[in-house]
């Protein structure tokens, strides 16, 4: 799933950061329509006026349980990222300019590399109901932003510890090392705590954390975490504790990496590095350039692309850094 607000909002981002690694940021997710009325609600954490990174994870959407919402995003580009696809339940029909025609399904994570330019589409499967999920995307450093395309498929294996069951996707956690490749050290992870379990886990001191909580509710160093909260932490320790203090079990997204100090521009569904950026490749899209984003083969939707929403009038986009705009 893609960013595919007709509208696109501009808000005045003011990250915060408190340099303490022992106080955990709440963040409450923004509720997003992706289209008209009656398409997929999505709970939105990142970016936010609070935060605009945790790492270099620049992006985070959270859906569902949704039963009988079918899921028809038309082809639509993406530059500059890499978009991080995770199901819990459902199944999603991936297809894209480089030519992969993939499924997402549960427990198995579909990386995609826009870099110079990509264009994919995204539609649910009627075999699978319900669909719930996360969509998160990955801002690539300036010195790579322009990679060529590429798709990556990775099966974690479950982790068991003591009423704790994780799969690591990107990055290494619990003994467990993924194969993904990324331009940054990051983590990812699901992450499901029995009633009343607790794990303190080992973690790279160097990284920010977040939890973002999926089911019931965690406790994430002493700090209580409702269902649809991010709470985040920034570097500096080299543990974290998640506790469950319910009588259900609860099921959060472990995301971490590397301080991300370049600055970017972010607007709909392209980064770039300046308002020209955005400008050059909002009207290279509309114009269907092959050049960059190329063509998305086997769509079969009543629109056959996204059209780039209006810039907003009279307004330069700023360049957004972990600690505000610049």
């Amino acid at each position: 799933m893609s960013n595919t607000e007709t509208r696109a909002e501009w808000y005045d981002c003011l990250a915060t950061h408190t340099d303490d690694p022992e106080q955990i940021q709440v963040i409450e997710p923004k509720d997003v329509a992706l289209g008209p009325a009656d398409a997929l609600k999505v709970r939105r954490t990142l970016p936010s006026l609070r935060r605009s990174f945790v790492g270099a994870w620049c992006f985070a959407d959270h859906y569902g349980p949704e039963t009988g919402v079918c899921m028809d995003v038309p082809p639509h580009p993406h530059t500059g990222l890499q978009t991080v696809s995770w199901l819990f339940s459902g199944e999603i029909e991936h297809r894209d300019s480089g030519g992969v025609h993939a499924m997402v399904r549960p427990g198995e994570m579909n990386l995609m590399t826009s870099g110079y330019g990509i264009a994919h589409s995204e539609v649910s499967t009627p075999e699978r109901e319900v669909l719930h999920g996360v969509q998160l995307w990955v801002a690539l450093p300036e010195a790579e932003k322009d990679l060529v395309r590429e798709f990556q498929h990775h099966v974690p294996d479950p982790v068991d510890a003591d009423g704790v069951r994780a799969r690591v996707f990107i990055g290494s956690l619990a003994g467990s090392d993924s194969p993904v490749h990324t331009q940054t050290s990051l983590l990812g992870a699901e992450v499901i705590l029995d009633p009343g379990a607790s794990w303190e886990v080992p973690v790279d001191a160097g990284f920010e954390h977040g939890v973002l909580v999926d089911t019931g509710c965690v406790d994430f160093d002493g700090v209580r975490l409702d269902h649809t909260v991010l709470g985040v932490r920034d570097a500096g320790l080299d543990h974290l504790r998640l506790t469950n203090p319910t009588d259900a079990p609860a099921r959060v997204m472990l995301l971490g990496g590397e301080p991300f100090d370049e600055g970017i521009v972010m607007w709909w569904n392209f980064i770039g590095r300046s308002h020209e950026d955005i400008v050059r490749m909002r009207a290279e899209w509309n114009s269907e350039s092959d050049d960059r984003f190329g063509r998305v083969a086997g769509y079969r939707g009543a629109v056959p692309r996204l059209t780039a929403p209006p810039l907003p009038p009279d307004l330069r986009l700023k360049r957004r850094f972990r600690r505000g705009r610049q």
